[in-house]
């Protein structure tokens, strides 16, 4: 037997951190305006470079410091370890994983946690992906598995600098005895390294389709037990018919209403798969919840079919008939507190703010509310993907499900297409939903976070619409990433105000805005809000982002009862009276 070979190469990467920012790129820009720069050194190390690379975490020890003003200048590193290439749950995308435990001049633990996202976007991003660490700190040394339930210290991006990287290369050696068997460590590495990275932005064919076989009914609730069910039809002032369900265990004087997203619906909020909202609410001494599926339901055809329906027709019409069809069944003494999601956050807060919506105790919104930001891609596709849709395609909406339909149409040319650029995963109702949600591989959610069964019925539980409501979104963002009015000229929306901020002074509702930290969807939209309320009203509402999160897994994901949940209920409590 051949003594183990030990490799090693160093590694120096730099930027900026903010202490005031939630989101990575935030963190970047306002750390780099206060001057707040941020850097490690470290000395990546195996004993054993056989065991590194054959193993799954392909783990071995970072050895160095940290430096910056934030932390009181440079820190050793304690304990690090930094993982290379470990698979997610994107077949196209590894991650690079460093965390580096160290204490601050003052003597406080703390944790560097940081990740490399390497995958093939479109977009020539080899480089930017192999050189930039989003990064986050931690106070205490803090485990993966702990960050969801914890509140960033600080945030950013470190990069490699071209001469760091060039000086890197000259770094790389191996303990072995002779020359030969140094080479062939170094040619071990590098073959694993070219490998992966060949795997990953390497040419492939278009992904095979995965089978689909319904495991879970369409729109089935036996993901609630022990709860008396319902349904609560009713009809908006422009005659439209919507619903609610009520999933009822106990009389309760605080009163839950769930409101889904666009082309979302109760489903989401009562999935067998998964410990669920409505669940855990019920456990945790909200005994009365409700879930509404208004226009943009998956429960109700409204989507399927051309419209003009916008978003300021949720927040005059939909939601304000669904409060007061509640308020009629739980009265007048009840509190009524409501947890939205996307879409239905958007529309919701802005029918509070637009004064249309009254009577509720407490919101928390995820994901976005009165500032809706997208990524510059998103904006494109928001400008072109309307007028492409309704006139050119001629399609009545786009489906998730295009792809598996029999027959041949400009729907099923779409999806095929839309197949040939995500290599994310083998779901064409995967694909499409990132297609229809503005920019990501995927966008929705982070694959990592989902339940098998979830994923394989992402078609089922978003489902199709027509694209008015995006040049709705458009008009917002070309507002300052402001919610403003579609059509301040047409009479029927009078009563709503131009630009949904105007009565912001005076809602005197306290709302939770909720982020993933990964939102590839609406990026930083909510943190965005939360500063601009704050302003205005200071300490008023609260924001808390959840690290290792995106869009709807917040509410979907497999670990969500763990890692998001508990906070909802801790909100709703300091809201009960």
């Amino acid at each position: 037997m051949t003594a183990p070979t030990s490799f090693e190469f160093t590694e120096t990467m730099k930027g900026y951190l903010s202490l005031d920012a939630k989101a990575f790129a935030e963190g970047f820009d306002k750390g780099k305006q206060d001057g707040h720069h941020f850097m490690f050194h470290l000395t990546i190390r195996t004993e054993d470079v056989d065991t590194f690379l054959s193993s799954d975490e392909h783990q071995c020890a970072a050895i160095g410091y940290v430096e910056g003003d934030l932390i009181g200048g440079r820190c050793q590193v304690e304990k690090g370890v930094f993982n290379l290439f470990v698979d997610s749950a994107d077949s196209n995308r590894r991650k690079m994983l460093y965390r580096l435990f160290f204490k601050t001049a003052s003597g406080q633990d703390m944790t560097l946690s940081g990740t490399k996202q390497i995958q093939n976007n479109p977009e020539l991003d080899i480089w930017g992906d192999t050189t930039t660490l989003f990064t986050n700190l931690f106070v205490g040394h803090v485990e993966a598995i702990q960050e969801p339930d914890l509140t960033t210290h600080a945030t950013g991006i470190l990069h490699i600098e071209v001469m760091d990287f060039a000086k890197q290369l000259t770094t790389f050696k191996s303990g072995a005895a002779t020359a030969k068997e140094r080479f062939m460590a170094l040619e071990k590495f590098g073959t694993f390294f070219l490998g992966a990275l060949w795997d990953v932005y390497g040419p492939s064919l278009m992904p095979r389709m995965g089978s689909f076989e319904r495991e879970i009914p369409l729109f089935t609730t036996e993901g609630v037990k022990d709860a008396e069910i319902s349904t609560h039809p009713f009809t908006t002032v422009d005659r439209l018919g919507l619903s609610l369900l009520r999933f009822k265990r106990a009389e309760c004087k605080d009163v839950v209403v769930l409101i889904p997203g666009l082309t979302a619906a109760s489903d989401m909020f009562i999935m067998p798969e998964n410990y669920n909202l409505v669940s855990y609410l019920l456990d945790h001494g909200f005994g009365d919840v409700w879930t509404m599926d208004g226009r943009i339901s998956n429960r109700h055809s409204y989507n399927l079919r051309r419209n003009n329906y916008n978003v300021d027709d949720l927040a005059l019409y939909d939601h304000p008939a669904a409060i007061n069809t509640v308020r009629q069944a739980v009265g007048p003494d009840a509190r009524i507190h409501v947890i939205c999601h996307c879409f239905g956050a958007l529309s919701f807060v802005m029918s509070l703010f637009g004064k249309a919506t009254t009577g509720v105790r407490s919101v928390i919104a995820n994901g976005v509310a009165l500032t809706p930001r997208v990524p510059f891609f998103a904006k494109l596709k928001l400008l072109a993907g309307p007028f492409l849709t309704d006139y050119v395609l001629g399609l009545e909406y786009l489906n998730p499900y295009s792809r598996r339909e029999s027959g041949f149409g400009a729907g099923k040319v779409l999806a095929t297409a839309v197949s040939a650029v995500h290599r994310e995963c083998n779901s064409p109702e995967c694909h499409m939903l990132s297609f229809m949600w503005g920019y990501g591989f995927p966008v929705l959610y982070m694959h990592e976070n989902l339940h098998d069964v979830t994923h394989q019925r992402v078609g089922d539980l978003f489902g199709g619409v027509s694209v008015n409501y995006y040049r709705h979104v458009l008009k917002m963002v070309n507002a300052d990433n402001t919610a403003v009015k579609y059509n301040p000229n047409d009479p029927q929306y009078r009563a709503l105000p131009d630009n949904y901020f105007e009565h912001a002074a005076s809602i005197k509702t306290p709302v939770l805005f909720v982020a993933g930290q990964e939102n590839k969807l609406f990026l930083d939209s909510n943190i965005v809000c939360h500063e601009r309320l704050q302003k205005i009203v200071p300490d008023r509402h609260q924001l808390h982002v959840f690290p290792g999160y995106g869009h709807a897994d917040v509410i979907i994901g497999k670990n969500a009862d763990k890692d998001i949940f508990p906070r909802f209920v801790e909100f709703l409590e300091q809201h009960k009276n």
